[in-house]
């Protein structure tokens, strides 16, 4: 059964065009191609990617969040309650009317409290913004690192300004060292996101991060057997440079340096509008459409690898939305970070909760005198 299957995997028609096979794809002296072992690798880089990311943020952005006075929101700490505790964990962190009358009668609690209570729960659970600047810092760093990477392997390739010679003597394309470590560079980091997704930010577009992560990886890989990986580099370069400065904007928007952020901010918008929906539609998915069947006829991983190209682009779509809107919110509003992050909630029919803070920063500012500031 294991036989049929494996056989049934690495079918040659679901991977390479017609009248190629395998065989075909042997090093020799002067070539040396893409295998899928060399994808073993990836786990590896990646638990080594998330024990550097740690080095990072403990050793390098934590400290630089200090220096620029990035601090935590003060938050009350829900009342020990065991009714409403097990509830939250149970059933639901954020009840209905109907369940916040049911657990009055439970706990003898005015339905104020109760909503204070889950309010002041939820708060509890979300990262403060020293998180959020730490990872934001993170992939910030890594993305800068990963472009200027990419153009170095690409700026001499001829494929990078003329398209048609991606699929120079395709599939029969030798694989390049700089090609190898790229792609297990990149792949390790979206795997060690996978990983980590349970334990970072929780965002408002957490599936699409997931469908986008999942995707990505897929993509890589298939790209990687089929050797689409001329294709695959100039996709990667292409996400990298726009994702630089929407991390670099909520790194400075965390430090308050609000006008910079939102020059920073436009600057990104436009490059994403750029590259996102006029270079990787109608160049980079337009060459993975249209020129290979000038060499070959369509087969199954032609169909494949431009389903999941269209798979990113939807993504795309949905979050070009997000960031005009944020656009709009930084240039006719403050900014506050991201957009698809899930914010403090305020306890604003509290007077016991606006007196704590009143006082917190009444503390505050009486410090800031003392100390000249």
């Amino acid at each position: 059964m294991l036989q049929t299957v494996g056989d049934w995997l690495w079918w040659e028609r679901l991977w390479l065009p017609k009248n190629v096979s395998w065989s075909d794809l042997e090093d020799s002296e002067d070539r040396v191609y893409a295998k899928a072992s060399h994808l073993y690798a990836v786990l590896p880089c990646a638990f080594c990617l998330l024990f550097v990311r740690y080095l990072f943020e403990r050793y390098l952005a934590t400290p630089l969040a200090n220096a620029w006075g990035i601090n935590d929101r003060v938050r009350l700490k829900a009342e020990p309650n065991h009714v409403l505790e097990n509830f939250f964990c149970c059933r639901t962190r954020a009840p209905s009317q109907a369940d916040v009358r049911s657990l009055c009668k439970k706990t003898s609690l005015p339905e104020s409290k109760v909503h204070i209570w889950f309010r002041r729960r939820r708060n509890q659970e979300r990262p403060g913004l020293r998180k959020r600047f730490c990872e934001a810092s993170w992939r910030c760093v890594f993305y800068f690192f990963a472009f200027v990477y990419g153009v170095v392997a690409l700026y001499d390739k001829p494929w990078l300004y003329n398209l048609r010679e991606v699929w120079a003597g395709f599939p029969k394309q030798s694989m390049l060292p700089s090609q190898y470590w790229y792609y297990l560079l990149e792949m390790g980091f979206y795997l060690s996101l996978l990983f980590s997704l349970t334990i970072d930010v929780k965002r408002k577009d957490f599936k699409e991060q997931v469908i986008h992560h999942i995707a990505t990886l897929t993509l890589l890989s298939f790209s990687w057997i089929s050797n689409y990986i001329r294709i695959g580099t100039l996709v990667m370069v292409v996400h990298d440079s726009a994702d630089i400065l929407l991390e670099g904007a909520k790194v400075i928007n965390y430090a308050k340096w609000n006008q910079t952020a939102n020059v920073v901010f436009v600057v990104f918008t436009a490059l994403f509008l750029l590259t996102r929906l006029v270079i990787f539609p109608f160049w980079l998915i337009h060459c993975t459409w249209v020129y290979p069947l000038e060499l070959f006829p369509p087969f199954f991983g032609y169909y494949f690898f431009n389903v999941m190209l269209c798979v990113l682009q939807l993504l795309h779509i949905y979050w070009a939305v997000l960031i005009l809107r944020m656009l709009y919110k930084s240039l006719f509003s403050k900014l506050e970070g991201d957009d698809r992050s899930d914010e403090d909630e305020d306890d604003c029919d509290s007077p016991e909760e606006r007196n704590h803070k009143l006082s917190h920063k009444n503390g505050s500012g009486a410090r800031d005198r003392a100390n000249g500031h």
